[in-house]
């Protein structure tokens, strides 16, 4: 399992409007890509930054994701993302919830 992990810094007062616009139009689209296997997203205490991290199957699909539809992700965010958001890439070594362990 592959996991990609997005931090962005959120304007002011766009927490609440990230959220709605993750579950209309982010989720939506990751649902669509093959391989994709969850998302989970973060806020800060002070609702200024935000984690989101997606797990896929493989890393070929998370990085074909990462070519031809994380900028239309990008598009959509524009309205609550200050600056660029930084990606950064894993492989899933453990995890309680998807019950998966390291590949060897």
């Amino acid at each position: 399992m592959y996991a990609r992990n997005v931090s962005l810094h959120l304007k002011a007062n766009t927490a609440g409007e990230f959220t709605r616009t993750l579950e209309k139009d982010v989720l939506p689209l990751l649902r669509k890509q093959h391989g994709f296997k969850d998302e989970i997203s973060f806020l800060s205490s002070d609702r200024s930054e935000a984690v989101a991290i997606s797990l896929w199957d493989r890393k070929e699909n998370a990085d074909k994701y990462g070519r031809e539809i994380y900028p239309q992700v990008l598009t959509s965010l524009a309205k609550v993302v200050e600056g660029t958001p930084k990606v950064e890439a894993y492989e899933v070594s453990n995890s309680t919830f998807h019950k998966i362990a390291a590949s060897n």
